[in-house]
Order: C-alpha cells, then sequence, then structure tokens
C-alpha cells in the first residue's frame, strides 16, 4: 500500500516522492552501518557478510568507471556508484507493491539536474569556468552557440524522459496484463515481474549511468 501526504484531499508529496525520500533514508542508514562494520573488520581476515559485499560493489563499481572513463578519472566512482545503487534500488520498488519514484517525474528529473549540476562542476574544475564556456558552448565555431545551449539543455530532457517514461510505461503494462490475467496471475506474476521490474529497471539503470560516465568523461577531457 503506497504512502502520500495529503492536505483537505490535495496531495502535497505524491508516493512517488515520498517514496525516493524513504530510499535515500534506508540507504544512509545501510551504509553508516556498512561503514562501521568495516571499521570493526578485522585486514588479517577474509572478508564476509556485509564487508564482502561492500568491498565487491566498490572495486566493481571502480573499475566499470576506469574502464570507461580512463584510470585518471576513478574518483568520480563515489559518484557513479551513489547513482547506480540509488537507481537499482529505486527501478525495484515496484516489487514490493509500491510505486517505483523513477515513475515519477518530479523525481527522474531532479536527478537528470543533480548529476548534470555535477558533470558542470566536475568540467569546471578540471578545465577553469573560461576552458569549460569555451570547450562546451563556444568551440571552434561561435556561431553554433545556441545550439550548443539548447544541446546541454536537452541531456536534462532527455535523462529524465528516458528514465521515467520506460519506468512508468513498464508499470503500467504490467498493471494492464494482471488485470487481464485474473485467474493465471499466479502464473503470470513472476514473469511480469522478472521483465518489467527486475530487467526494465536494471537495464534503464545501465542506460542512465553509462550516458552520465560518457558525458563526464567528455566534460572533463582536456582539449
Amino acid at each position: 500500500m503506497d504512502i502520500f501526504i495529503a492536505l483537505n484531499g490535495e496531495t502535497l508529496i505524491s508516493a512517488g516522492v515520498l517514496n525516493s525520500v524513504v530510499i535515500v533514508a534506508i540507504l544512509s542508514i545501510f551504509f553508516v552501518i556498512c561503514s562501521r562494520k568495516i571499521k570493526k573488520a578485522d585486514p588479517t581476515k577474509p572478508s564476509r557478510g556485509v564487508v564482502f559485499l561492500i568491498e565487491f560493489l566498490v572495486t566493481s563499481i571502480e573499475s566499470l568507471c576506469q574502464s570507461i572513463m580512463g584510470s585518471k578519472n576513478g574518483i568520480f566512482g563515489p559518484f557513479i556508484g551513489m547513482l547506480i545503487i540509488y537507481l537499482v534500488v529505486a527501478n525495484l520498488f515496484g516489487l514490493f507493491g509500491l510505486t517505483a519514484p523513477t515513475s515519477n517525474y518530479n523525481v527522474t528529473l531532479g536527478l537528470a539536474i543533480f548529476s548534470l549540476t555535477y558533470l558542470v562542476i566536475a568540467a569546471i574544475k578540471a578545465k577553469g569556468f573560461k576552458g569549460y564556456i569555451k570547450d562546451t558552448f563556444v568551440g571552434d565555431f561561435p556561431v553554433l552557440l545556441p545550439l550548443n545551449i539548447i544541446g546541454e539543455l536537452s541531456k536534462i530532457v532527455s535523462l529524465s524522459l528516458r528514465l521515467f517514461v520506460n519506468i512508468l510505461s513498464g508499470s503500467m503494462i504490467s498493471f494492464v496484463l494482471i488485470q487481464l490475467a485474473r485467474g493465471w496471475l499466479v502464473v503470470a506474476m513472476p514473469f511480469l515481474n522478472f521483465y518489467f521490474d527486475i530487467f526494465a529497471g536494471l537495464i534503464q539503470t545501465i542506460i542512465f549511468s553509462f550516458l552520465i560516465m560518457i558525458w563526464l568523461e567528455d566534460a572533463v577531457a582536456k582539449s
């Protein structure tokens, strides 16, 4: 059962946005606990349980970032890891009968703006403000400035809409098929969950994070 905040019959905070806050809170508590366990772990003994899981996640994400962005851009691993973990959990939220946060455009738009703001800040730190403006908007043909501006702004629309539409459409199709299945629901449900909640959710996580990595690598590369 979804929870949302309403006042006088008008929804103030939708279920998708509220679920996003819940996911952030859960992940924050989880990683605080993990941090304490890691500090207490004996480095001379093989890792087990949560410590092993965190080590696996960290090394896998760092390896992914280095293979796509190059070894010198490994510093972006924590940011990319945060995106991947959040998106995996958010996209799979439908498995629990709750609204996936990424099926709400407010969430995906905010996530896209946040990600591209990080990208801009990283580019400015790498190139300086003038270097960023020159490489991103002016280039060798200043006459293309308006098109370059539109191109950068379109990244926000592209990222947010792609994620939102795919997750929302999957939820809607799954709902319609469940209504049609009726007596076959017990048989059909695992297959519907696998495709729409697991497969599609993981695919969208890969697409979103890979686009950010490619754009980030290009943004910090010095001409």
